[in-house]
Order: C-alpha cells, then sequence, then structure tokens
C-alpha cells in the first residue's frame, strides 16, 4: 500500500544521510534497538472517536538506542486484531518528524486507520498498534504489542463524487441548477467560501439535476436531508467531510493584505462567489525598510480566531507563473514566515502608487490572489 512505499523510500534515503562508515571507509548501516516497552495508551484502551479537530489520542514508549548514539527515528504502526505486522494497514511517523518519542493522532486519523482495517462505520471494533525504532532504512519492531478499542465515526457508505450548495440563503439562490459548486480537497471532502443571508435556507447536493441526494447539517455531523436556516448574514467557510459524517463551520469577518515590515493592513472587502477585492487602494507614508521591503501576504479574521494566507512554496520574486500566487492557509500568525511570503513586482517600494488588490477563495479555481501597480 500507499503508506508502506512511502516508508520503503523514506528508510532508504535514511540510509544515506544516516549510515555509518568503518574504519576503510565502507559505509555500513548503523544499529538501532527495538523498543522494550510501550507507555500510553493502556492496552485495551475504549475510545469513541469524536468528529472534533482538536480530539486526539496520545501515544508514547520507551526510546531505543543506536549503535553510534546518534538520533533514532520512529514509527507508530496499526495493524487488524489478528495480524502480525508483516503488512501493517498504515504507519505514522512521531511527532518532529518521526524523531520525538511520542505522537499525538486524531480522532479522524484513528477514523481512518479503523476504516483500512475493516471495521465499519459507526461500529466498534479493535485495533492492534506498536512502534518501529530505525538509524537507516531497517526498521526494528518494538518488543510489546498493544490493542486500541475504537468505536468508528458515522461516514457515509455513498460518498457523492462532487458537492454543490443550494437554496435561497445563497448567492445564487433556490434554482439547482445554478447551485454553487464546492471544491473537491481530497475523496469525500469539500469546501467553500460563501456568504449566507440571514432568515432563509440552504441544503448540500451531490448534482445540479435530475433527483440528487440532498444533505444538511446537524450538531458537527452530515446528515441525509433537510435544511439548514442561517442565524445570520456574514462570509461562512463551510467544510464537509463524508469519510466521517461531519463538518467545519467559521464565519470570516475580514481579509486584509498585510505588508511584512510595516504591519500595514489594507482591508479588502467582499465583492462576491468567495472573492474579496479592493481597487484603486492608495498607499503613502512608507519610508526606509517600510517601503522597500517587499514582502507581504493576507491575513483573515474569523470566528475561528485569526489566519494567514500565504504562498505554497516559494521566496523569491516572481517567475511569470500564474502557480506563483496561489496560496495556503496557515495558522501560524507571525510578522516573518521563512519560505511562505510573496514579492510585489515593484522595484520601487510600496508608497506613493495605487493598487487593485484581489483575494480569490473561488471553489472553481484555484485559491489565489492578484496585486496591480496602477
Amino acid at each position: 500500500m500507499k503508506t508502506i512505499i512511502v516508508k520503503i523510500v523514506l528508510f532508504a534515503s535514511l540510509f544515506f544521510a544516516f549510515a555509518a562508515c568503518s574504519n576503510d571507509g565502507e559505509v555500513r548501516e548503523t544499529d538501532v534497538t527495538a523498543v522494550k516497552k510501550l507507555y500510553e495508551p493502556n492496552d485495551g484502551r475504549a475510545i469513541i472517536l469524536k468528529a472534533s479537530d482538536n480530539a486526539s489520542v496520545y501515544f508514547e514508549w520507551e526510546p531505543a538506542r543506536a549503535e553510534d548514539n546518534g538520533g533514532v527515528l520512529y514509527e507508530v504502526a496499526f495493524d487488524k486484531q489478528d495480524g502480525d505486522f508483516s503488512n501493517p494497514v498504515y504507519l505514522l511517523a512521531s511527532d518532529d518528524n518521526g524523531a520525538a518519542t511520542s505522537a499525538t493522532i486524531k480522532h479522524k486519523d484513528l477514523n481512518r486507520i479503523a476504516a483500512l482495517a475493516g471495521i465499519e462505520s459507526a461500529q466498534q471494533g479493535t485495533l492492534k498498534w506498536t512502534v518501529y525504532s530505525s538509524k537507516s532504512y531497517k526498521a526494528v519492531k518494538a518488543e510489546e504489542e498493544r490493542t486500541l478499542i475504537l468505536t468508528r465515526l458515522a461516514g457515509f457508505a455513498e460518498i457523492p463524487e462532487q458537492l454543490y450548495i443550494t437554496g435561497d440563503a445563497t448567492e445564487a439562490g433556490e434554482n439547482l441548477a445554478e447551485a454553487l459548486i464546492m471544491k473537491k480537497t481530497d475523496k469525500g471532502i469539500f469546501e467553500i467560501y460563501t456568504k449566507l443571508t440571514e432568515g432563509k435556507t440552504f441544503k448540500f447536493v451531490s448534482s445540479t439535476n435530475g433527483t440528487p441526494e440532498e444533505y444538511s447539517v446537524d450538531g458537527e455531523k452530515i446528515v441525509l436531508g433537510g435544511t439548514n436556516t442561517v442565524a445570520k448574514t456574514g462570509i461562512y467557510k463551510y467544510y464537509l467531510d463524508f469519510n466521517i459524517g461531519a463538518f467545519t463551520m467559521k464565519e470570516v469577518t475580514k481579509v486584509s493584505l498585510f505588508l511584512n515590515w510595516s504591519q500595514k493592513k489594507i482591508e479588502l472587502p467582499y465583492k462576491g462567489l468567495g472573492l474579496w477585492e479592493v481597487t484603486n487602494q492608495n498607499i503613502t507614508g512608507l519610508s526606509g525598510n517600510d517601503n522597500s521591503d517587499d514582502r507581504y501576504k493576507f491575513r483573515m479574521e474569523s470566528s475561528a480566531g485569526e489566519t494567514e494566507w500565504r504562498a505554497i512554496r516559494n521566496d523569491s520574486k516572481p517567475t511569470g507563473d500564474a502557480s506563483y500566487y496561489y496560496m495556503v492557509e496557515k495558522n501560524n500568525v507571525e510578522q516573518w514566515t521563512d519560505n511562505e511570503v510573496w514579492k510585489t513586482p515593484s522595484t520601487t517600494g510600496w508608497s506613493d502608487k495605487t493598487y487593485d488588490i484581489t483575494f480569490s477563495l473561488n471553489a472553481q479555481s484555484e485559491y489565489t490572489h492578484n496585486l496591480v501597480i496602477k
């Protein structure tokens, strides 16, 4: 399976980074001991999995020792109740990129692992777990094994291939053919940023024609049928995960361009269909580094707190490629964030110029932005 292949490739690459050398320069593998004792969770612990992003289980074990007294890497391995770990259903690196003797694993991840082990939605079943230690490509299984008794989340047996939002509360109204498509971020996972109107209703549907499946939300769960009524007009993000039958929602209250050095914020009004935009915005009064340091990003304020939107993988001047401007949401809100800041195409600084700035989270395209100096 995919995780096993990833593990093999990872350990093969680590061989060259961590292998020791003999006196004549010959590369050889460095041995590592097996983990002797598992600490947490207790053997046979029963857990009813929850859909909350904050719900997790803490795993901990005794450290292994490397022959050269260097660092050791760890993975938590899961298998079926009758498995022998010769082909585990899932492998997960410990915290600190595999260096820690502990792992904090979310309930949502355990739910997916339980599904791989054949435990049905909303049913109880048993998983075995242990820990592998390694120094190079050879992994050593711990001397102990333990079990977890998990009650899975109530995911959907039939997961929609695509999802839309419709209803008189939405920006497109209640005509099914005009329902707004939601962004599919993974199998069974959909999200949208959109305006909803107070006192009106909406629902989610699997198609814009015929007789689609209809869904609504209740508590923290996705349910078949029904509608939801909007309590307050606002811009909302809805995130639905049909694999676990759960959703999250937040109200977005402000989006701003953030100039790194001066920490100046320029608010962008919401224009509709996942687009925030300001035109003919004049920036004045900046000097020195405030003006000449051309790095920027975006800040989003919401009912869930403040987040940042930054480039996916660059820390250099624009290349002309549209993907340079693609964005991803990050939880660490800081003035300086390595490798995740952008550069304006201007060479003479920010001040005394007029800008058109757009920030697009439209579900039909990549999350992106544009900054035009007029």
